[in-house]
């Protein structure tokens, strides 16, 4: 059989140089853009006109997630001051800010339908919080050693979800229990995101590390079925493509490298010149990527070719 290279057209869509951008998020619905940055302010870029249509000052601390709540028209984000807060875009108003965590929060993860965000923090847990009950914590995830790096909602199954840490361990949580349901050991150091990813109706988790590394996860075996080796620094996110089966990983060597998600072949590697990658963004039913780095961010259209 020989092997099928994947034929991909990339299309850099928009570049725009901004402070250090450490999360991006993509609207479902619009084409925007949102951006958590280091300086402390989140955005939002439209990527069809190539404007920025909204900003807040949310804090004099680093952003490190900032995300769509759109069934509410809400944006939340959490920052280094180990605060969360949420905005009405349309509005421009702050709906609530409350402390969340006794350190820096790392990750936010808005659960697809029930009013539920989950947060990890650098004081090693990560907590769940209802905001149809005023955003009170309605569980605390406690089994990392280190900080919780990132956390993610299974789209297959959202009453659960997992999370990477620095303890060099994903783990796997359900929303009604405190304690972690199974536990993924195999990075040689810390693991610095995670993403869930559907191919051919299996499940499998991706996770990035500080150990240059990209592994990909069978979720009913629990066991490691590939490591993606190639990055010559830390894996700081990782995804697969919503629509086409790629799976995307980005690093602090500045690049983004694509695999073929079914053979987990080296694809290509993007440079931006945009120095460090620390987020991917991604929506269904669209080829846009986006991309956060050190000195902006990038949209990127990503479409198989047909087969000449």
């Amino acid at each position: 059989m020989v092997d099928q290279i994947l034929s991909l057209d990339i299309q850099n869509d928009f570049v725009q140089n901004t402070e250090r951008v450490k999360s991006v998020d993509l609207h479902p619905t619009e084409p925007w853009i949102l951006l958590g940055l280091y300086s402390g302010t989140i955005s939002i870029w439209n990527y069809h006109t190539k404007a920025e249509e909204k900003s807040f000052k949310v804090s004099e601390s680093p952003v490190r997630s900032a995300k769509f709540i759109a069934r509410e028209n809400w944006v939340i984000a959490a920052t280094d001051d180990k605060y969360i807060r949420v905005y009405n875009y349309e509005k421009m108003e702050k709906i609530v800010e409350f402390e969340g965590h006794k350190d820096y929060i790392r990750s936010l993860a808005v659960h697809p339908f029930l009013p539920y965000v989950v947060s990890a923090s650098d004081d090693h847990v990560l907590k769940s919080w209802n905001w149809r009950k005023g955003w009170s914590c309605y569980e605390t995830f406690e089994g990392h050693s280190h900080y919780v790096m990132q956390v993610a909602f299974n789209p297959k199954d959202p009453a659960t979800f997992a999370s990477a840490s620095l303890d060099g361990t994903l783990k796997i949580w359900s929303l009604d229990s405190s304690a972690p349901n199974f536990t993924l050991d195999g990075h040689l150091k810390g693991v610095n995101c995670v993403d869930y990813f559907i191919s051919n109706d299996k499940e499998y988790l991706l996770s990035g590390s500080d150990d240059y590394t990209a592994k990909v996860w069978d979720y009913q075996s629990r066991n490691c079925v590939q490591t993606l080796e190639g990055h010559g620094n830390n894996v700081t996110a990782v995804c697969a493509h919503p629509e086409i089966p790629i799976i995307i990983t980005a690093s602090e060597d500045s690049t983004v490298k694509i695999w073929d998600a079914v053979t987990y072949r080296l694809q290509t590697t993007l440079n931006f010149g945009l120095e460090r990658v620390w987020s991917i963004g991604y929506k269904k039913g669209s080829s846009e990527l986006a991309f956060g780095c050190d000195k902006g961010f990038i949209i990127v259209k990503v479409n198989l070719q047909d087969a000449k």
